[in-house]
């Protein structure tokens, strides 16, 4: 049996940009990807502390270090800048594989950058 468990999450991060005109997705800094596990093209959970608005999308690498985080397309409309964002991404597997794995989950500072 095969479960869908938590990957990784990006915990309270500020909205830097909504591109309304963009083809679709959302744009995070490289270096908060790889620090929450989370790949380019990856389906991705936003969920809006705001507005509680939530929605799906995938990925698309931002400038690293940068602290972007910008919703592109038509999900531009859900959200504000300076909005607090919760990222969340999802993995199926082996329920006995799913019982001792471990998400990645980070918790950026205020300005969007990675905490130690």
């Amino acid at each position: 049996m095969n479960v869908q468990v938590l990957k990784s999450k990006i915990h309270r991060v500020r909205v830097t940009g909504a591109n309304l005109d963009y083809i679709g997705s959302i744009t995070i800094d490289k270096s908060l990807m790889e620090a929450s596990n989370i790949i380019e093209g990856e389906k991705i959970q936003v969920v809006n502390n705001n507005n509680g608005e939530r929605f799906e999308t995938y990925v698309i690498p931002g400038e690293r270090n940068s602290g972007e985080i910008t919703v592109n397309g038509a999900a531009a409309r859900k959200v504000n800048l300076g909005d607090t964002l919760i990222l969340i991404t999802y993995a199926i597997m082996d329920f006995d594989k799913a019982k001792r794995f471990n998400p990645s989950i980070i918790f950026p500072n205020e300005e969007n950058n990675q905490l130690n």
